[in-house]
């Protein structure tokens, strides 16, 4: 499965790009400057863009990864490439399926 990749230099700018509605799967860092990874996560929940969203993280901790999970975060990683590849990979499959990806 290949899949294409867009970097945005923050969030807001990701918020106010072109590709919003348009991208099937985020990957966003935990600790960003400004806007970190789970208030996006639930920006795009707010106003209704269903993105499958990883979130990846330098420094991994129990707690802010079971929060990220709790409110519907696909994955939680730590910055390991392989994992990384894995679940996108995952994400895509399931933003691909009949009926979209359903968290629940």
């Amino acid at each position: 499965m290949d899949f294409t990749a867009e970097t945005f230099q923050h969030a807001e700018e990701f918020l106010k790009s072109e590709r919003l509605y348009s991208t099937s799967c985020l990957v966003a860092d935990m600790q960003m400057p400004g806007m970190i990874g789970l208030e996006l996560y639930h920006q795009l929940v707010g106003s209704g863009t269903v993105t499958l969203t990883i979130l990846i993280t330098a420094y991994p901790d129990d707690t802010d990864r079971a929060r990220a999970l709790h409110a519907g975060v696909f994955c939680c990683l730590s910055k390991d490439e392989n994992e990384l590849q894995a679940c996108i990979r995952l994400a895509l499959r399931a933003a691909s399926r009949p009926g979209g990806y359903d968290h629940d």
